[in-house]
C-alpha cells in the first residue's frame, strides 16, 4: 500500500494501518492525529503509531499488545466498505496475471462495483497507464472511488464512464478489456472492435452456464482465439512445531476466469497470399511405392 510519509518504514497521518491481536484478529484503520482505536482490547491513540515504526508492537491502555503493519491490497479488499459483491484477492491476482496487465497499458473495465478490481488494475498499469471503467449505476461511484483512493491516492489516470458497456465501447486501440458484468457475451462484439490485435479480453463469472454462453459467443465472433477458462481454489496450511496440516476451511469457488486473445478472423477456404493460413487442410504426402 502506498504511503504519503517520506519514510516508508514509519506510519504517517492518513495512512492505512492493520492492527493484529494475539488471536490473529484484524482491525484496519485510517490514521488520524486526534483519533483513537477502540475495541474490547482497550484504547490505542493513533498518535502512538504516527511517525513510528511499521511492523512495531503497540500496547493498549488495557495492556494488550497489537502488531501494526501496512495492509496489503488483499487485506484492504477483505475489510473495505462495500456495496456490490467484490472480487476477492485470490482472483484479483490471477486477473492481473492472466490478462497480462502491464505498466502503461490502456485498460477498459466493465463494472465498477466496490472498486477492488479497479484498484488492482490501476496499480498494475501504473501512472503511465489508463483505466476506463464503464458503470451503469451512478449511485455506486462515490463509494467505489473512496475505496480506490485508499489504495491509489492519485486516480487522475482513471475515468469512470457512466454508460452501458453492452451498448458499445468508445475507446479504440485498447490493450486489455476486463469484464465483471453478468452478461459479458453482450459486450463481445464491442470488445472485438476496441482491442488492439493481440489484445486480451478477460471475464469474471460466478457460474459455468454464464461461461458456456460467453465462450460460444467468443467462438462465433471469430476474432478471438486462445479461449481458456480457469477456476482457482485456495487452501492455506497450518504449520507448527508438532504438526503440518491443511486448514479446516478453504477459499473454494468464487468465480471462473475466461480469457481470449483478439486475432484476425480465421480464414476459411483457399487464400491467395501464401503467408496467410487457411482452414483448408493440405493433402498428406503420399508414401513412395515399395
Amino acid at each position: 500500500m502506498s504511503s504519503p510519509h517520506p519514510d516508508r518504514n514509519r506510519f504517517g497521518e492518513g495512512d492505512l494501518a492493520l492492527l493484529i491481536d494475539r488471536k490473529a484478529r484484524r482491525y484496519m484503520l485510517t490514521l488520524g492525529q486526534d483519533q483513537v482505536f477502540h475495541s474490547h482490547l482497550g484504547r490505542l491513540p493513533h498518535a502512538l503509531l504516527i511517525d513510528h515504526t511499521v511492523g512495531g508492537w503497540y500496547r493498549t491502555d488495557r495492556g494488550h499488545v497489537l502488531l501494526a503493519v501496512r495492509p496489503t491490497l488483499g487485506d484492504f479488499v477483505r475489510e473495505m466498505p462495500r456495496g456490490p459483491q467484490i472480487i476477492y484477492p485470490k482472483d484479483l491476482g490471477n486477473i492481473v496475471s492472466l490478462a497480462d496487465i502491464f505498466p502503461g497499458a490502456t485498460v477498459v473495465e466493465g463494472g465498477l462495483g466496490s472498486g477492488s478490481l479497479t484498484a488492482a488494475l490501476l496499480r498494475a498499469v501504473g501512472p503511465a497507464g489508463r483505466v476506463f471503467t464503464y458503470e451503469v449505476d451512478e449511485a455506486v461511484v462515490p463509494r467505489a472511488l473512496r475505496n480506490i483512493q485508499k489504495v491509489v491516492p492519485d486516480i487522475s489516470n482513471h475515468t469512470v464512464v457512466v454508460a452501458d458497456i453492452y451498448q458499445g465501447i468508445a475507446q479504440r486501440q485498447v490493450d486489455r478489456i476486463v469484464l465483471d458484468v453478468p452478461e459479458p457475451w453482450q459486450a463481445v462484439p464491442h470488445a472485438g472492435d476496441a482491442l488492439v490485435m493481440g489484445g486480451i479480453l478477460l471475464s469474471f463469472l460466478p457460474t459455468i452456464l454464464q461461461v458456456h454462453r460467453l465462450v460460444l459467443e467468443l467462438q462465433q465472433d471469430t476474432r478471438f482465439q486462445l479461449i481458456e477458462t480457469v477456476e482457482t481454489l485456495l487452501r492455506s496450511w497450518q504449520v507448527t512445531e508438532r504438526s503440518v496440516r491443511p486448514a479446516h476451511r478453504m477459499v473454494a469457488h468464487s468465480g471462473f476466469l475466461t480469457t481470449a486473445v483478439r486475432c484476425q478472423p480465421r480464414v476459411i477456404g483457399t487464400v491467395s497470399h501464401p503467408a496467410v493460413a487457411s482452414d483448408q487442410e493440405p493433402e498428406p504426402d503420399q508414401k513412395p511405392e515399395e
